[in-house]
């Protein structure tokens, strides 16, 4: 069952209490960003290294394997980050649009708990004052 489908039932059988939509969990992030573990590498190499000549040196002793792992960070509206990752078993299907749909999705997972928490939080502050 998808997110569409779920909400779909939620409605048809009344559901109106307090909760999480995807909607809320889609507002909360502020940006998003990609990159495989190798640019992670190599942009900590570059750091690492003040010369751009011994940067290339370290990528070039770096397993290719980490151009197979998608990172998404998620970047939450409160600054709070979530991450998510996609990891490839073989080479030949690595396809990095589908990486980042993995990768985002894992991050997007979550959020859900974290909205959650925070609406439970409000709702039990909310009995013990009425």
């Amino acid at each position: 069952m998808n997110d569409e489908q779920i909400e779909q039932e939620i409605q048809t059988k009344g559901l109106t209490a307090p909760r999480v939509t995807k909607a809320d969990v889609d507002d909360e992030i502020a940006s998003e960003h990609f990159f495989t573990a190798f640019d992670g590498a190599l942009g900590a190499a570059s750091a690492d290294n003040q010369d751009a000549e011994s940067a290339v040196r370290v990528a070039m002793g770096m397993p290719p394997q980490l151009q197979l792992l998608t990172i998404c960070v998620l970047v939450l509206r409160n600054g709070y980050t979530v991450t998510g990752e996609s990891a490839c078993a073989s080479p030949e299907n690595f396809d990095a649009e589908i990486g980042r749909k993995l990768a985002r999705e894992k991050a997007v997972e979550k959020i859900w708990p974290l909205i959650g928490f925070r609406l439970r939080d409000f709702l039990s502050a909310t009995q013990a004052r009425g």
